[in-house]
């Protein structure tokens, strides 16, 4: 009769489980994604036409994006060593740890429990003036289980809240390898911009050397006067003074670089680009849809990080509600180790738990409307991270059509200088123009080839930011 009445408690106790695991009421919203209150158009403002896009995408490759700067080997010992996105990496793990744990409360728990004591007593009163003692033992072994009865969704909403959130910390190191990769492509970037604006430097000496020369000559032979060769050794030695500037920007790059890459501060060599180093990089497509932005790691952060909100709602409500938990215990208790586990040692209990708030002075509907606060904060800030982004966007692509533009400007405007120099250089060892005239035609000539070295520099610049606010590029 024990056995079958045992049998008929721990199939109730499963049953209970079962339901408790299939049949519970999720109080609280279910997650839709909220509107933003802003209309979105199917394409971006500054790009134009209709592109073809087919499937999106989300790989990253630098490599082909920046072709000839090396970035294959950069890329992936930065994605291997760099100390920010390690960090993140362990925020993710903490968030899967954390899920594990919120998800165990919905699984009964159980534990084993085995106790022998030995105890000593003192008797009196049996005998008059006198007393004695006795030993006791007591040996106990048995197991316990409980489980509490999710009727609510109080620890399926729990579940749903750690789960959203694992999913945002896995975005937020997306975003973070992101920036980073991009700050990392920048710096390249940079440091072959600035070796290129340094051999323009050094071919400016070269120039103005080569001019103090023929200014020199002309001196001796009574053609040019002191005037014109203190001013041709100045330009010499200003076009000298402009190098140590350049290499100590392209040092502090570099540490900054390999900082980056979680090294030891120090110099880098990249390679040169020039000028034609925007004819090998693909065209931004034209007509990009506004949909890539729902790729950006930062957006699907935000979008998360609400889901987790939203869940929390039904965590606060059902807390208002009655918690239900069931108790078993089964095992046996003796006084003799010997015959501990026999039929006639066996102990079992079972028991069913409520619990319900009478009076808390408000605290848990306080609880339950401060949820909803931060729910509703959740969207503010996420229809703020979703507008960023187009600003993000639409910021790069007018910065890439002016720049676009400002480059055939300068393009035009050297080839102009580059004659009037040419022209110039002519008439002075003709004695047909002064030296003030030559030198003027050399620091325009000059100036314009480190004006164009600047203009690709925004150009490569404004290409990284705008695969980075898209989230990872077009393709």
């Amino acid at each position: 009769m024990l056995e079958r009445s045992v049998s008929i408690l721990c199939t109730c106790f499963i049953a209970f489980f079962i339901s408790g695991i299939l049949g519970c009421t999720r109080l609280g919203p279910d997650y839709q994604r909220p509107d933003i209150g802003v209309k979105i158009p199917a394409s971006f403002e500054n790009t134009t036409g209709a592109s073809g896009f087919g499937k999106l995408h989300f790989g990253l490759r630098w490599e082909e994006l920046f072709p000839a700067l090396g970035l294959e080997k950069i890329i992936s010992e930065l994605r291997n060593r760099n100390l920010d996105i390690k960090i993140a990496a362990q925020r993710v793990i903490q968030a899967r740890l954390q899920l594990k744990q919120v998800g165990a409360d919905r699984l009964p728990k159980a534990n084993l429990n085995m106790e022998a004591q030995r105890q000593e007593k003192p008797i009196t009163g049996i005998f008059p003036g006198g007393s004695f003692s006795t030993k006791t033992d007591s040996f106990v072994l048995s197991g316990a289980a409980s489980y509490e009865l999710d009727l609510w969704g109080r620890l399926a909403r729990s579940t749903e809240a750690a789960l959203a959130q694992v999913l945002e910390a896995e975005e937020n190191r997306r975003t973070l390898e992101l920036t980073v990769e991009a700050e990392v492509v920048s710096r390249c970037v940079k440091m072959a911009i600035i070796k290129r604006r340094i051999s323009i430097a050094q071919k400016r000496i070269a120039n103005q050397d080569k001019t103090l020369t023929t200014v020199e000559r002309r001196y001796k032979r009574g053609l040019a006067s002191l005037m014109e060769l203190k001013r041709a050794k100045s330009a010499l030695a200003q076009a000298r003074a402009a190098v140590p500037s350049l290499r100590e920007e392209m040092a502090r790059t570099g540490q900054e670089l390999s900082f980056l890459l979680g090294q030891y501060p120090r110099r880098r060599l990249v390679g040169k680009i020039g000028p034609e180093y925007l004819d090998l990089l693909g065209e931004v497509p034209e007509g990009l849809p506004s949909k890539l932005l729902l790729r950006r790691p930062d957006v699907r952060a935000a979008e998360h990080r609400l889901r987790a909100l939203s869940a929390k709602i039904g965590v606060a409500r059902a807390n208002r509600f009655p918690r239900i938990t069931l108790t078993g215990t089964y095992g046996y208790t003796s006084g003799d180790l010997e015959v501990l586990i026999g039929p006639g040692s066996k102990l079992w209990s079972i028991a069913a738990g409520l619990v319900q708030p009478l009076f808390d002075a408000g605290k848990l509907k306080a609880v339950e409307e401060e949820t909803v606060a931060r729910y509703n904060q959740g969207v503010a800030e996420y229809a703020k991270t979703v507008l960023n982004a187009f600003l993000e966007v639409e910021n790069a692509l007018v910065t890439r059509k002016e720049q676009l533009e400002r480059r055939k400007m300068v393009l035009e405007f050297l080839r102009e200088a580059r004659d009037a120099e040419e022209l110039t250089q002519k008439r002075y060892k003709r004695g047909l123009t002064d030296y003030l005239n030559l030198l003027d035609s050399q620091r325009t000539r000059f100036g314009a080839e480190d004006s164009l070295a600047l203009v690709d520099l925004a150009i490569l610049t404004n290409r990284v930011a705008l695969i980075r606010a898209l989230g990872g590029g077009w393709n």
